[in-house]
């Protein structure tokens, strides 16, 4: 074991793969960064690159192209209002009003060092707990699934605010949506009013694209020509000893809950962050200031991001399972460099397998220096005029949502729900329910018809396996919660 570990290291810090790390680094957070184009977007466009590659080199570049691009997502999501990957949407819930604050550079730097700590932690249990962890996940059955799908839904009543009904009609649309193609058990029409296009749904990037950013592009069309009174400068960037400490509890709830739901193959970083931040908002003393713009928020959300990278990677290493959407990717690109993923992976290439694990904690290294450059490079957004940066971000947008399929109806999607967002902004329709009612739905359906034909239409199998049954009381204490919370909203 130490001799592997040894050899993992040295390979690690050659020059040659560090320099491949730090591009890939780079890159991942330049691409995360960019509206649109997402973390698998990211690892696609490198993929050609590492055909002339070491597969241990290759797999060091890919690795840090995908833990950049989670680190690089909270930059846009914090300085426009637009997450820059899907994963990143929960950040903009606190790291946007803080821009607005003029605390860009504490947010920027709060997400930096929670995706740090997130990744280096999830590191260690890759490393250490990768056939156990990998082991656990394999035991959820489709009811397990299909309970923590409705677990995740609860954050609807949490993310809405004083909103609750508003957040229930949004979120109840982002469900309607989820239905919409062709329907999984019976291979039936749902919805599609007979356009072709809509048999596969609605990808959800071209949504993301459309709801945050095209109607910001909109919203921010109607204010031209006004004078802004208040001038965007970050004058604060490093933390005081007190945000310090307060982001510990935080990154902590983040890395555990990353890390769990990461290794629980088929969930990803959307849903993750979404539970971190609606399980710190319910446990914090300052509930009220989740939303307003607090660096608790941040700090959960971006630990939990990068946290699901590592735990994503356990069944993908372990058992060629993939954690989430990215990883699925890395195991394709992996099968096309000359690996294959699984239990045997670890018995016929151990220098493989221990350099990715010692390279991955130097990634985190790598992403923490870059990073902090980044947090003082990327401020410089905040000063571009707004009739210069709308345009900018408008073409990322059409590029980023043209790219995945090399369509145009999904552009035409993105800007049918930029409408959308547009209207739902000036009516008071908080967005993220939208988000969230279309990410779980699918999850909850197919798992919910998995269960039920699996038990003969026995409804009681959702309370009688144990997950399953604490997913089920967690929902219900959750929108408790929720409740209480509102009440003394409003007293």
């Amino acid at each position: 074991m130490i001799e592997y570990w040894l050899e993992g290291i040295k390979i690690a810090i050659d020059p040659q793969n560090l320099l491949l790390m730090l591009i890939g680094t780079v890159g991942g957070i330049i691409v995360g960064g960019l509206p649109g184009i997402t973390s698998s977007m990211g690892v696609i466009l490198l993929l050609p690159f590492t055909f002339y590659l070491d597969p241990k080199s290759a797999l060091l570049m890919l690795a840090g192209m995908y833990s950049g691009s989670m680190f690089g997502g909270s930059i846009s999501a914090i300085l426009l209002g637009v997450p820059g990957t899907p994963s990143a949407a929960a950040t903009l819930l606190d790291g946007y009003p803080l821009a607005q604050k003029g605390k860009a550079g504490k947010a920027i730097l709060t997400a930096l060092i929670a995706s740090t700590t997130g990744g280096i932690l999830s590191g260690i249990t890759l490393a250490l707990l990768a056939p156990q962890l990998a082991a656990f996940a394999l035991k959820f059955s489709p009811a397990d699934y299909f309970s923590l799908s409705i677990f995740g839904l609860t954050i609807i009543a949490s993310v809405s605010g004083r909103n609750i009904l508003k957040g229930l009609v949004s979120g109840l649309f982002g469900l309607f949506l989820a239905t919409v193609g062709i329907e999984n058990i019976r291979g039936s029409e749902r919805f599609t009013l007979g356009i072709p296009a809509l048999t596969a749904g609605f990808e959800l990037l071209p949504v993301l694209i459309g709801i945050f950013a095209m109607s910001e592009i909109l919203l921010n069309l109607e204010e031209r020509g006004k004078e802004e009174k208040v001038q965007h400068k970050i004058s604060e960037v490093f933390l005081s000893r007190e945000e310090l400490r307060a982001i510990i509890i935080p990154i902590l709830v983040g890395a555990v809950i990353g890390i769990l739901i990461g290794v629980i193959p088929g969930t990803g970083g959307t849903i993750a962050t979404f539970l971190a931040y609606n399980q710190l908002r319910s446990w914090s003393k300052n509930k009220e200031k989740f939303g307003t713009g607090i660096l608790e928020g941040v700090a959960v959300v971006e630990c939990t991001n990068n946290a699901v990278t590592g735990g994503a990677l356990v069944p993908a290493l372990a058992l060629g399972i993939p954690g989430d959407v990215v990883t699925a990717v890395m195991l394709g690109a992996m099968v096309l460099i000359g690996i294959k993923p699984g239990p045997l992976l670890f018995q016929t290439s151990p220098e493989l397998v221990y350099s990715f694990f010692a390279g991955w904690f130097v990634i985190q290294f790598i992403m923490l220096l870059t990073g902090f450059v980044s947090t003082f490079l990327a401020s410089f957004i905040l000063r571009v005029p707004k009739n210069i940066l709308m345009p900018i971000i408008l073409v990322f947008a059409i590029i980023g949502s043209f790219a995945i399929r090399n369509s145009l109806y999904d552009v035409g999607v993105a800007v049918t729900f930029g409408l959308i967002g547009y209207f739902m902004t000036k009516q008071g329709f908080p967005k993220t329910p939208l988000i969230i009612g279309l990410i779980l739905g699918p999850m909850a359906e197919q798992n919910l018809n998995r269960a039920l034909i699996l038990s003969r239409n026995d409804w009681s199998i959702f309370i009688k396996s144990p997950i399953s049954l604490t997913l089920l009381i967690s929902s219900c204490l959750s929108i408790l919660f929720a409740v209480i919370s509102l009440r003394r909203l409003k007293e």
